[in-house]
């Protein structure tokens, strides 16, 4: 059997599939936009070294990817980052 026939092989493929608007989201960029498909769902508040930071999780519409926003104002490199299916 080969890899393209393999239907654990085609399953795990689709699970990390993005759609072409979160495939486009710029990754661990504070303040860097998502796209209009985008579906809040929550918020939280997490402890990063001595102050509170905001995470908020959104879903994808289209493809269904779970997507978390950090905002930590004291860095830079928080911002988007999926978290799952």
């Amino acid at each position: 059997m080969t890899q393209a026939q393999d239907p654990n092989r085609e399953q795990e493929l689709k699970k990390t599939a993005l759609c072409d608007s979160c495939a486009g989201i710029q990754r661990n960029w504070r303040k860097a936009p998502g796209h209009p498909e985008l579906v809040q769902s929550g918020s939280r508040q997490e402890k990063r070294k001595g102050h509170f930071v905001t995470v908020t999780r959104y879903s994808c519409d289209r493809c269904g990817t779970a997507w978390d926003y950090e905002n930590d104002k004291s860095n830079l490199h928080a911002g988007w980052s999926v978290v799952g299916r």
